[in-house]
């Protein structure tokens, strides 16, 4: 799995996730701490990554385009350390994989994660 990591959270998410063979990037990396969603939104579908970040505007995003990727990370956790966040992040990620390489958007929240397939289609 790729992951593009937003500027709403700690570059501490890429060393990790990169520390376990994950291929990940932060956007500052890349010269986009600045960037609008959209750029980072085209970025990671034109390279199949999954956006992880602490940004509801990726949500909004996708459910607009009504897109089936690039799946979507979402912190919404009390705890907003970076190391929290990457400790929950790699939990959830064995039971994510199938969701997201199919297009999903998934909220890890404190006690539980919930997990929404895309395309989001308004009703």
């Amino acid at each position: 799995m790729k992951f593009l990591i937003d500027n709403a959270v700690s570059p501490t998410i890429e060393i990790g996730l990169a520390a376990k063979g994950y291929d990940a990037i932060h956007v500052r990396n890349l010269g986009m701490a600045a960037a609008p969603d959209e750029e980072i939104f085209e970025l990671a579908a034109q390279q199949d990554r999954i956006v992880v970040s602490a940004d509801t505007d990726f949500g909004t995003l996708l459910a607009f385009r009504q897109s089936a990727k690039p799946s979507f990370v979402l912190f919404r956790q009390t705890d907003k350390r970076p190391t929290s966040q990457l400790k929950a992040l790699l939990a959830y990620l064995p039971q994510l994989e199938n969701d997201l390489l199919l297009g999903c958007v998934a909220v890890i929240e404190d006690q539980r994660i919930r997990i929404r397939a895309l395309p989001i289609i308004k009703s």
